[in-house]
């Protein structure tokens, strides 16, 4: 399928799903989960049990992190020759195919694949920060495994077994898009999918995110205080193993 670039469509009726993960009937949530990563493959979530204030401050550290001179952004960087994802990588030049950003990438769990190395020792808070808010991130994914896999049938536990339990790799991506004098020359990110599980996402004011939906490009709203949830390829792929089985 070619997808174009830039295609605005988003008919304003049309908005992202938002499920209340407050709403004390779970069997209605694991079924709007479902329908949600089903028929759109992202959703936001509020009531997530993660503060506002942690998030506040992982928005923080991260934005501390670029502020930083060149040089100690490059003391974590990921090295020319790796085969890894690890590291800060940086592209801010008009180039064809490739993207206007810097990003900070490195893994978060399980403790046995924690490189330090690629975690930023500056600003100082950055370590302390990210560990808390792994804590709550690994809650909010498996609760998500647990509405998905109950929505399809399956044990509670049943995606989270099925994608490693305790030995499943969680990873920290935080990215930044300086102001691009010429914005048509280069995109932030291009059109792709997610590879692994589950994405979850922690956006701010600043549009740009989209999502393909039923043949057209849909902006994604921003929803304060929530975080926005992509069903990766994993899942869509034990999705469709159910529906075979069940067919």
């Amino acid at each position: 399928m070619e997808v174009k670039k830039y295609q605005h469509t988003s008919p304003p009726s049309e908005m992202i799903p938002i499920v209340d993960l407050s709403n004390p009937d779970e069997e209605l949530v694991s079924r709007a989960v479902v329908k949600a990563s089903q028929e759109w493959g992202i959703f936001h979530v509020v009531n997530h049990g993660i503060s506002m204030d942690l998030i506040r401050r992982l928005k923080e550290v991260g934005s501390q992190f670029f502020e930083l001179p060149e040089t100690e952004k490059k003391a974590v960087a990921k090295p020319d020759d790796s085969q890894d994802f690890e590291g800060y990588t940086r592209n801010l030049k008009y180039t064809e195919g490739e993207v206007w950003a810097e990003n900070l990438f490195h893994r978060i769990l399980p403790q046995s694949c924690i490189n330090y190395k690629y975690w930023p020792r500056n600003p100082p808070q950055y370590r302390e920060v990210t560990e808390e808010y792994t804590k709550e991130t690994k809650k909010l994914s498996e609760r998500l495994l647990g509405f998905l896999s109950e929505g399809l049938g399956l044990r509670h536990e049943a995606l989270k077994e099925g994608l490693g339990g305790e030995k499943s790799e969680y990873v920290l991506r935080i990215n930044n898009f300086p102001p691009n004098p010429q914005p048509d020359a280069t995109l932030g990110l291009p059109e792709h999918t997610d590879i692994v599980a589950l994405a979850l996402i922690v956006t701010n004011e600043v549009p740009g995110l989209q999502v393909f939906h039923e043949d057209h490009w849909f902006d994604v709203q921003y929803v304060p205080s929530s975080i926005t949830v992509t069903v990766g390829d994993q899942i869509l792929a034990e999705q469709r193993e159910v529906q075979e089985c069940v067919a």
